[in-house]
């Protein structure tokens, strides 16, 4: 990180455009130099990419502003994460997320259909680790929606691959991405019949299943 911020500074210069390219051909021997040059804008350097500024291809990137002065000792020491949100911040991430669960769907004060006694779910906002599609090497935390009960049971630092999701997406048939474009807009789904059939039978015992598949061929008789 320490060399990354020299050779902007040295090289690059406030204001100015650098390549990817031109990134990883100065460092050959940096294995992942990106994601070291990203942990630069926790110390307050202002790095931008396309998403940041319109005018920059895919590929390029531009050196805005220096910050803390990483190479002094005691500057380069990673800043404490920002776990601490204001209710302000917090009640927009849950605004944003429909007040549902973004793991298994539940909402605000709703109870779990388990069973297992009355528990109504409690949110919060959670830290969701984001492979940035088209950066292989970058991730970012970002803030999302969850149940006390998902944040429990799986962890803080769940990775999404964005690239991997957009490839299983083009694998959808045009009449199918349609469909799921209307999901996204109405951000739920319904399911049909046939679905929620399935889905109790695939929480039946063995022997509950048979029964089942010989009452479907009876009724098919």
């Amino acid at each position: 990180m320490v060399r990354a911020a020299l050779w902007l500074l040295a090289m690059v210069g406030e204001g100015n455009v650098f390549t990817k390219a031109q990134l990883r051909e100065a460092f050959p021997d940096v294995a992942q130099i990106d994601r070291r040059l990203r942990d630069l804008r926790d110390h307050g350097w202002r790095i931008d990419t396309s998403r940041d500024d319109a005018s920059l291809r895919q590929q390029e990137q531009r050196f805005v502003t220096r910050g803390a002065d990483v190479w002094i000792p005691g500057k380069s020491k990673a800043p404490k994460h920002k776990g601490s949100l204001t209710a302000v911040q917090r009640a927009k991430i849950l605004h944003d997320d429909n007040f549902l669960c973004r793991s298994c769907g539940i909402g605000a004060g709703e109870a779990y259909e388990d069973g297992g006694g009355i528990e109504l779910s409690k949110l919060n906002a959670a830290r969701r680790k984001v492979l940035l599609p088209g950066e292989s090497e970058l991730s970012e935390y970002q803030l999302v929606t969850e149940c006390k009960r998902c944040g429990t049971g799986g962890g803080p630092d769940r990775e999404v691959d964005l690239d991997a999701f957009l490839e299983l997406v083009e694998t959808l048939s045009p009449m199918e991405r349609r469909l799921f474009e209307k999901w996204i807009a109405a951000d739920q789904r319904t399911f049909s019949p046939i679905e929620k059939v399935w889905g109790i039978y695939r929480t039946l015992p063995r022997e509950s299943r048979d029964a089942v598949g010989e009452a479907i061929d009876d009724m098919n008789d």
